[in-house]
């Protein structure tokens, strides 16, 4: 495909049956869709049923921060402050790319509601930023070391669809990246507008540790229950 409607690329590990839940991870500035795939066999999800696991690709733009050395970034980073310098059309874009990779996953035959989108750092501003937004009701929603994109937009552009959707919120006391209290930011603002939040941070830095995986574990079984 290509123009304007240009899709995602994505890796996918498709369950032996019929998927009944799907979990689409999304990765990191300059790393790529196999960085989580280790997620499909770690996480031990049979209580919910089959699995599909669909691990997109950010498209490969230059990234200001990095001396515009061109990468996969689902947006662009214009300075270190991540918040008073957004690229806001960055994220409208990736936000509808993501939007899209929903519809295609309710029209393959997993209802929203069984759908858990997850993301790390960019992939998790873009996690947030797409899941709120989006007209359907998500199984929940999940941000590793990230924080909340368009803040300002948020409360206005919230769909009453996802107004209850649960969130799980992970981040490192030590994050260099992203700093622990932007991830608190978006954690107080979520419970400000009444969001179900679940917060967990861990003594490490910009990165995942095994307690979180286990605690991620634990909430996927919870929000894809049948």
């Amino acid at each position: 495909m290509s123009g304007m409607n240009k899709g995602l690329q994505t890796i996918e590990v498709h369950p032996a049956s019929e998927p009944k839940s799907t979990v689409i991870v999304l990765h990191g500035l300059g790393a790529d869709g196999t960085d989580f795939l280790s997620f499909a066999d770690e996480m031990r999800l049979d209580a919910v049923g089959p699995v599909r696991w669909v691990f997109p690709r950010a498209p490969v733009r230059p990234v200001t921060i990095n001396g515009g050395h061109a990468m996969r970034a689902w947006y662009d980073i214009l300075g270190a402050d991540l918040v008073k310098r957004e690229d806001e059309a960055g994220l409208r874009e990736s936000i509808r790319l993501v939007h899209a990779l929903l519809d295609r996953e309710v029209a393959r035959g997993v209802p929203a509601q069984r759908i858990a989108l997850a993301g790390f750092s960019q992939g998790s501003a873009i996690t947030l930023g797409a899941g709120l937004r989006y007209g359907q009701r998500l199984g929940g929603l999940a941000g590793l070391s990230g924080y909340m994109p368009l803040a300002d937009t948020t409360a206005a552009e919230r769909q009453d669809a996802n107004a209850l959707t649960p969130v799980f919120l992970g981040h490192g006391q030590r994050d260099g990246v992203v700093p622990m209290a932007r991830g608190a930011a978006g954690r107080d603002l979520l419970k400000a507008l009444g969001q179900p939040v679940q917060w967990h941070d861990y003594p490490m830095e910009h990165s995942v540790c095994m307690e979180e995986v286990q605690a991620l574990n634990r909430w996927l079984l919870d929000v894809l229950a049948p």
